[in-house]
């Protein structure tokens, strides 16, 4: 589990708690339930306008995996993907369907089967990429919809303003009301870009980079398999796979102790 969602939003509204009580006001006086409901009410419905009533069931299902965070990385199924080729490589790729009862990656089951049932290497990878074609779809659509969020709230909140302020105006036979009315009216811009910035951006965010972290995974799997189909030796396939994880250099540059040339750098002739 990855608790950086978690450990943002609760340094966030800490923040926000700490300034409230160096300025001595209350936290009490933030919580006001019309304003409340107006913006968080408002904004998830004007976002469920926006889509699809799917697209909006879909976000909802993505929003614990926001909390949870990836639980398997590309790095994490290198071994898996050598694994499987050193058993084809000294049991044939037949063997690799014994694989099918244990494994629990979906995407990782269907390129197993696909190999045990002697699909060919084009129509296997035109199938994983399909599936990594439309699992970018999904994702993109839950990110897209809490960004949506994102951007309606702090208009919803004006507008709560709006329709507060009027209220204030009614009522300026009463001079000794009209400061708390006006402090009150404001709380309504003040949720709406707290809930846009403190909520549901980062809510996008995180299920944007997670998205973009689990296709990573999805392409180091596809190029691993067809690696393995087409009888590669484990050591290049591990080679192979390390090199598309871009945040780590070459195996092979380690074992020789030599690094990559910086972009400045004329290369050694």
């Amino acid at each position: 589990m990855d608790p950086s969602l978690i450990l943002g939003l609760i340094l966030a509204f800490g923040a926000l708690v700490a300034m409230i009580n160096i300025e001595g006001a209350t936290v009490g006086s933030l919580l006001l339930p019309a304003p409340m409901v107006l913006v968080f009410g408002a904004t998830i419905a004007v976002g469920l306008a926006s889509g699809t009533l799917r697209d909006a069931l879909h976000a909802v299902k993505a929003l614990p995996r926001a909390f949870r965070g990836e639980r398997r990385t590309a790095r994490s199924t290198i071994d898996t993907v050598v694994g499987y080729a050193e058993k084809a490589r000294s049991e044939g790729l037949l063997a690799l369907e014994q694989g099918l009862v244990d494994e629990k990656d979906p995407f990782l089951r269907q390129a197993l089967q696909s190999i045990a049932d002697g699909t060919d290497a084009e129509e296997l990878r035109t199938l994983l990429e399909d599936e990594l074609t439309s699992t970018a779809a999904r994702n993109r659509t839950a990110s897209r919809f809490y960004m949506t969020l994102g951007g309606f709230a702090p208009t919803v909140g004006i507008i709560g303003t709006v329709v507060s302020l009027t209220h204030v105006l009614e009522k300026l036979d009463k001079p000794d009301t009209l400061g708390p009315m006006i402090a009150a009216a404001f709380v309504a811009t003040l949720w709406g870009l707290l809930s846009a910035n403190f909520i549901w951006l980062p809510i996008g965010g995180r299920l944007q980079r997670l998205g973009e972290l689990e296709l990573e995974r999805m392409t180091v799997l596809m190029e691993g398999m067809l690696a393995v189909q087409a009888g590669a030796p484990p050591q290049f396939v591990r080679e192979r796979l390390q090199a598309l994880v871009a945040d780590r250099p070459s195996a092979r540059s380690e074992r020789r102790g030599t690094r990559a040339p910086a972009d400045d750098e004329e290369p050694l002739l």
